[in-house]
């Protein structure tokens, strides 16, 4: 055992899905290899904080995965279908053998090719990013129920079904050709979104950042933007990322309270990570047609670059913001239009358009529509209607840091 043990959920989480592709590859049964990781890691997760973590994790986690994997297949009798796969894929003399991954360079990483497969044509964008955000993400099925808005028994229904759909679809564990590659382009990108977001403001929990979620996020998009330089939307999203990313020190005080963007020390914001971002948006927006991850690079661009809170060109973001919302049908991207008017017209402007967008089922009620016009309100110098809005905004939110700062703005307007 190693003498320093690394965060066990923290690595863990980057092993997953190594271990859940030399699984699949070995017996081409993605679904109960998914199962069998499952079971590995909770074994791993009581034994390493225990004991510490192995000289080898990967190789002990797949010792591990592989003998629950067998045993998953030989319990399934009544499931022939399991095991006439294997046979087929296997040498009867072979077909329980170590797996030779073992041998394989430690540094192979099956990664990008699980989050392919887990974007299958088969499967509606839904489930496939639920599952995604599962197998390559290291999100719980709770936290992905919370992001779809959605019960939790309801999501573990969904990804039962795309990991059964899958199965049933016999796809070979590899990466897709160029055609079918491009059809799932638009799944994978979104789902490395949601999981940068849930890295960058946890949905719950008493961290603001889970920023081992928003790494891997980048690690991925990086991993895609290699394998498709020329994709402006790759390099939209893999700019919005390090952008966004690169205030996350500043967005935490000393105590791991929330600091707004207005507030923060822009000097602790991460200058290299700001270039790089605005370099790839730069590139990308003059070549071929202009999507959405771009536009958004483009408005945290304007952010990062403004030297102050003061000097943001609100303007140039509001036309940007208008430009998105003609592009998608997303009620977030209406929620900070309505904030960024507010910017340049004045809080009242602001305030009709955030009435307007609270007739839309999607918001009505929601922590964030309720907190932007606690701000607005706040603006307007009107504090009650501000300090009523911010309470009921941190009753709607399961992040403990939002809910600290939320009750404290309340509470300064009550208290002048």
């Amino acid at each position: 055992m190693t003498d320093r043990t690394p965060a066990v959920g923290h690595l863990l989480r980057d092993l997953a899905p190594q271990v859940t592709g030399v699984l699949t590859r070995r017996f081409g049964d993605f679904a109960t290899a998914e199962d069998a990781v499952g079971e590995a890691l909770l074994d791993a997760t009581v034994q390493w904080s225990r004991d510490g973590v192995p000289e080898n994790p990967r190789g002990w986690l797949i010792q591990v995965a592989y003998r629950r994997m067998v045993e998953l297949v030989r319990g399934e009798q009544a499931r022939r279908r399991r095991e006439d796969l294997v046979a087929r894929r296997e040498p009867a003399d072979r077909r329980w053998a170590a797996p030779a991954d073992l041998d394989r360079p430690a540094d192979r990483d099956d990664t990008l090719t699980l989050l392919f497969l887990c974007c299958h044509p088969a499967l509606t964008t839904a489930s496939a990013i639920a599952l995604t955000l599962r197998a390559v993400g290291g999100l719980t099925t709770g936290e992905i129920a919370h992001a779809f808005l959605v019960p939790e028994a309801t999501m573990a229904q969904r990804i039962s079904r795309a990991k059964e759909r899958i199965r049933s679809s016999g796809v070979p564990f590899r990466m897709p050709d160029d055609r079918d590659r491009e059809r799932r382009l638009a799944t994978v990108l979104h789902v490395l979104y949601l999981i940068f977001n849930e890295g960058y403001a946890s949905s719950s929990g008493g961290d603001l950042r889970r920023v081992d979620l928003a790494e891997e996020a980048i690690r991925l998009t990086r991993a895609v933007h290699a394998l498709l330089p020329a994709d402006g939307e790759v390099a939209g999203l893999l700019a919005l990322m390090l952008l966004t990313e690169a205030r996350g020190a500043a967005r935490t005080g000393p105590a791991g309270e929330l600091v707004t963007l207005a507030e923060q020390d822009r000097s602790r914001w991460d200058a290299a990570a700001i270039a790089e971002g605005v370099a790839l948006v730069t590139r990308a927006l003059p070549v071929g047609p202009v999507g959405p991850y771009q536009i958004q690079a483009a408005i945290a661009a304007l952010h990062d670059e403004a030297p102050t809170a003061e000097a943001t060109d609100w303007p140039q973001i509001l036309a940007l913001y208008r430009e998105l919302e003609r592009r998608t049908d997303n009620p977030v991207v209406a929620l900070n239009r309505a904030v960024a008017q507010a910017m340049v017209h004045g809080p009242a402007v602001g305030l009709d358009a955030l009435a307007a967008l609270a007739a839309d089922r999607r918001l009505a009620g929601h922590h964030r529509l309720l907190a932007a016009r606690a701000h607005l309100h706040e603006m307007a110098g009107d504090r009650a209607a501000a300090g009523t809005d911010y309470r009921a905004a941190a009753a709607g939110t399961n992040s403990l840091p939002e809910q600290r700062y939320l009750l404290m703005r309340a509470a300064r307007l009550t208290d002048r």
